[in-house]
């Protein structure tokens, strides 16, 4: 699992509701978008099912993220899917995350332990 997010407290939040809920998963954390993508394209056996992505970031947002993400072959992308997890309420936002078929939901900011125990039901047990 990824959480990609500029900010250290959100990571740390969702790491810590994701624990609660009984994640059983390795759960990699990265402020960058581009690191996260750079794994993602160099390791084609990550082992990465959900992406929890944030929108707002700089040099590379998470829509930047995402067309490159769409971008890479189908086994650099695995099987992972996409969560937004932004402090967004804009609309628009919340399509044009829609558009993009990798995408599997927008959840808001912070991310509390019922949501997250949801969001794992999204990839199944390991």
């Amino acid at each position: 699992m990824l959480t990609i997010d500029d900010n250290e407290n959100d990571l740390l939040f969702t790491r810590i509701a994701l624990q609660r809920c009984g994640v059983d998963y390795d759960i990699r954390a990265f402020e960058r978008a581009q690191e996260a993508l750079s794994l993602l394209a160099t390791d084609p056996a990550h082992g990465i099912d959900l992406i929890l992505l944030d929108i707002n970031m700089p040099v590379m947002d998470g829509f930047a993220f995402l067309r490159a993400f769409e971008a890479l072959p189908a086994a650099q992308r695995g099987h992972a899917v996409v969560v937004m997890l932004s402090s967004s309420s804009d609309p628009a936002d919340r399509s044009r995350a829609a558009a993009h078929a990798c995408v599997r939901g927008f959840v808001s900011k912070p991310l509390d332990k019922d949501t997250a125990a949801g969001l794992v039901r999204l990839i199944g047990p390991r």
